[in-house]
């Protein structure tokens, strides 16, 4: 069992937007009315009834939630212990992001906004924004890594497809940092009519939250499957992967305080954890400030960002949420890494023995469960957070 504070309440960050001592709002003086507005007003508006209405309505009717939490019968036989996935890929679009998405498209119209924009790496955040802006009638702008346009194809055609402008981050990696700062670049120029959809738990104070509680979901359904499924809501462990965090904070959120259940983050390794060439923000990374708030942060030793790497685009992120981080240091969280090569073998086996292709950033968390040395009575959830399609041209390079 993982020892920790239980008298820490590890869902709710201070008012200042504090998760121990990460979070808060760095932000530009620009900006510093758009914040203080969602800061003040989100959740009041997220826990209005006709708010909460229209979210379960669209949640169930458009998103198609609950979604299944699947018996994976021979990867259990083969762990040795039960093996649940919650299957988040069966979501409109292909993976959890649409659940963030809904919730802040109404929470947009609700403030007034007349235009949404959004980074993306994987693509799977900016098709999710790009379906309920065509959903609400609303422009919608996303920012993307050149790099990330070229091996997410067809995610890039998808939401041109859906009526969104897409542009290319030509600076630095060409990776999902260097959308984030792109999109952050547009929401300075244009604070009043634009709301930011930002897709992880990741930015200023409130977004970290507000995405958590949008992604909630999926840990307050597992709750409700297991008891359906084995008579007891609460398991062993619960496995996710992670780069900024959006999908493991839903899948963690609603066991964060319960102290038998084992929370375990899979980050990035890359080409190896100390190969030059890796994500694992927790392994290589230092207190730091990136995009709107303190986390932990790869970084030289002057503050400058590494740029990280991940065959995974979703994953290719140089730090993690706040709530991830506080996690992490309060040792509430195990945070263990996969490689590259290691995910792309997790994928091509989960594909063989259950019939379900895995996103690649997804592969990561199984890849650790041989690891983990599990026991026959264990019960383990897996957050499949994302489906394979957008990753077939990388797969098919190894087939």
């Amino acid at each position: 069992m993982n020892l920790f504070n239980v008298d820490e309440n590890y869902q709710n960050p201070t008012m200042e937007g504090y998760y121990g001592d990460f979070g808060g709002a760095y932000i530009p003086e620009m900006l510093y009315s758009n914040v203080e507005t969602l800061k003040t007003q989100y959740l009041q508006i997220m826990q209005d009834p006709i708010f909460q209405a229209e979210f379960q309505y669209l949640l169930k009717d458009y998103v198609g939630r609950p979604t299944p939490l699947f018996l994976a019968e021979r990867l259990s036989k083969e762990i040795g212990a039960t093996i649940y996935l919650k299957r988040e890929d069966l979501c409109h679009t292909g993976a959890h992001k649409i659940n963030n998405t809904v919730g802040q498209i109404i929470l947009a119209q609700r403030l007034g906004k007349k235009k949404i924009i959004a980074e993306t790496g994987a693509g799977q955040h900016g098709v999710a924004t790009a379906t309920v802006c065509a959903l609400k009638g609303m422009e919608c702008v996303i920012y993307m890594g050149e790099k990330d346009i070229e091996r997410q194809a067809p995610n890039v055609a998808r939401m041109k497809m859906l009526g969104a402008t897409v542009i290319p981050a030509k600076s630095g990696s060409k990776t999902l940092k260097d959308a984030t700062n792109e999109a952050i670049r547009a929401w300075i120029n244009e604070p009043n009519e634009t709301h930011y959809i930002i897709g992880s738990v990741v930015g200023p104070h409130p977004y970290p939250d507000m995405v958590a509680r949008f992604q909630s979901v999926i840990s307050e359904e597992i709750r409700k499957q297991l008891k359906e499924k084995t008579g007891n809501e609460l398991p062993t462990h619960v496995v996710a992967c992670v780069g900024g965090g959006s999908n493991a904070a839903g899948a963690f959120y609603h066991f964060l305080n319960e102290p038998t259940v084992q929370i375990v983050a899979v980050e990035a390794a890359g080409h190896g954890v100390h190969s030059g060439l890796s994500a694992a923000t927790t392994q290589l990374g230092t207190p730091g400030i990136l995009h709107g708030s303190k986390s932990i942060v790869m970084q030289t030793s002057d503050g400058q960002v590494v740029e990280p790497h991940s065959i995974s685009a979703g994953l290719d992120y140089p730090g993690i949420g706040p709530l991830h981080a506080f996690l992490y240091e309060s040792k509430r969280g195990i945070f263990l890494s996969a490689t590259d090569k290691e995910a792309l073998e997790s994928a091509f086996h989960l594909s063989k023995i259950e019939g379900i292709i895995p996103a690649l950033e997804t592969a990561h968390a199984f890849s650790v469960l041989p690891k983990m040395n599990l026991k026959a009575t264990d019960v383990v959830v897996v957050c499949l957070s994302g489906r394979g399609d957008k990753d077939l041209a990388t797969y098919m390079e190894y087939l």
